[in-house]
């Protein structure tokens, strides 16, 4: 199993920053990807940037640009630089984790989630 805490999230206005963290624990040599997803009460969970194995990164159009995905292997640590703050960025932010079992199947692992809220 894979365990995720997410933390950095708070209150700030729009235009300026957040960095957010995500450490995993437990099985984290089987993570084949994480990302980070974000969720406003009474909405679909969307995804927001992920990052595999490889490196490689995707992002949602409406942070292109604005937020960054990294990965520490060795700290276990997932990071999402958050710049230009917009208040529609106002969510839950979760952290993902994708992984292969010993079978071969695909389990998605989250966090309980951290909150970020953008005042205009």
């Amino acid at each position: 199993q894979v365990q995720l805490v997410e933390s950095g999230g708070g209150l700030v206005q729009a235009g300026e920053s957040l960095r957010l963290s995500c450490v995993a624990s437990g099985t984290t040599s089987r993570i084949k990807a994480m990302g980070w997803y974000r969720q406003v009460p009474g909405n679909q969970r969307e995804l927001v940037a992920t990052i595999g194995a490889n490196d490689a990164t995707n992002y949602a159009h409406f942070v292109e640009g604005r937020f960054a995905i990294s990965r520490d292997r060795s700290k276990d640590t997932l990071y999402l630089q958050m710049n230009d703050l917009k208040p529609d960025d106002t969510a839950v932010y979760y952290c993902n984790a994708f992984i292969w079992d010993r079978a071969g199947a695909a389990i998605d692992y989250w966090g309980e989630g951290t909150p970020v809220t953008v005042s205009s």
